[in-house]
Formats: C-alpha cells, structure tokens, sequence
C-alpha cells in the first residue's frame, strides 16, 4: 500500500496541508500555508495520549462517587451524583431527559475511554488494511463525539448562574462537577494528542 511517509510527505496538523520533508531523515519543517510545525508523526504522541487518558480514568472515579450538584430548597439540602440524578429522573418520569444524562455523563466519556485504551494497545500491532481502517474509523468517531460529554457540566453552570433565591433556593456545583469536568477536557486532549497516521505504521513511532 503506498502510504506518504516512505514517499517523504506530511500534512500539516493545523490546516491539513501536505508538504514534502526536506531530507529522507528530516523529522519536521514549518508549513508554508500556515506557519505551523509539519511532523512526519506528532513527537512522543503515545507517551502523551498514555498521560492524559490515565489522568482521566483517575478523575472519572471521583466524578462518578461525588456530587455534581448540591441543591438547597427551603433550608434543606440535598447532593446529587450523576447516576443518582439519573435516577431521580427517571421517577419523575423523565425518561428522555434521563437517558440524554445517562448517555452524555456516564456512557461517552466511558466509551471514549476505552476506545482510546484499545486503540493504544493495537498502534503498535502491524496495520492490516481493515483492521488499520476500522481503527481510524473508530478514532475520527471518538474524537468527534468526545465534547458532547460537556452538557452536564452546562447544564449545572446554568442552574448555578440561574437558581440564586437565598433562603427559598439555590444550587451549587459539586467537587463531582469538576472532576467530572476534568475528565472530559482530559479525555478531548487525549484525543487530540493521539497521532492517527501511527496506526498505519508498521509498530514504529
């Protein structure tokens, strides 16, 4: 399969366009429409995705053990965590809104994780053509829905911003929301760091 690599191209990572290496050996050069580095592959891509994805597994315990939302009404308090807000929906019989939680909160960020987990333990297996396909497949499709993970964390901005009424009511973000928060952002960077073309390297970096 002719791939650019051997042939002593690269794409730009800002504005995809593709340049010839200067020397068989060169590693980068600056690209011409834009400015920005041009890496035959992104240097220490998998020691840097490795990083940020352990990051956010350690944070996505305390995102799910710990409230993201502390609501006080009429003196009295109560926490919610994520799954059991997602609970409480569904006896208010909210069926819609607590599966869009369920999904967005607990599902994708988990998915995506184990998505790049998978995805870091077969870089360095040699890159049959549909396996290489379906992995790159699976990549495009994590980094793409990773950010929708992020509508817990405006839906409680917005109640905080909105639910101030002192005594009568008020809501407050949990140490679970901004964990959780760090998880997402964590999990998006992780995504971004991870250079796709290693997967159809022949298990070198």
């Amino acid at each position: 399969m002719l791939r650019a690599k051997p042939l002593g191209l690269a794409s730009c990572g800002i504005c995809r366009q593709v340049v010839r290496l200067p020397l068989p050996g060169a590693s980068h050069l600056k690209c011409p429409r834009c400015g920005g580095k041009v890496h035959a592959r992104r240097p220490h891509s998998l020691a840097r995705t490795w990083a940020l994805l352990l990051a956010s597994m350690i944070l996505y315990i305390p995102a799910n053990l710990y409230p993201v939302m502390t609501n006080t009404y009429l003196g009295a308090e109560s926490s919610n965590t994520i799954l059991s807000g997602v609970v409480l929906f569904l006896k208010e019989g909210d069926w819609l809104l607590a599966l869009v939680i369920f999904t967005a909160s607990i599902v994708v960020p988990l998915l995506k994780m184990l998505s790049l987990l998978y995805l870091l333990l077969n870089v360095r297996k040699p890159p049959l053509a549909g396996r290489a396909r379906q992995q790159t497949l699976l990549y495009r499709v994590t980094e793409l829905v990773g950010r929708w993970s992020m509508v817990d964390v405006f839906v409680i901005g917005i109640l905080t911003a909105l639910v101030q009424m002192g005594a009568i009511s008020t809501v407050e973000p949990g140490i679970g929301a901004m964990a959780f928060g760090g998880v997402v952002v964590l999990t998006m960077l992780a995504a971004i760091s991870f250079d796709p073309r290693l997967i159809w390297d022949q298990g070198k970096q």
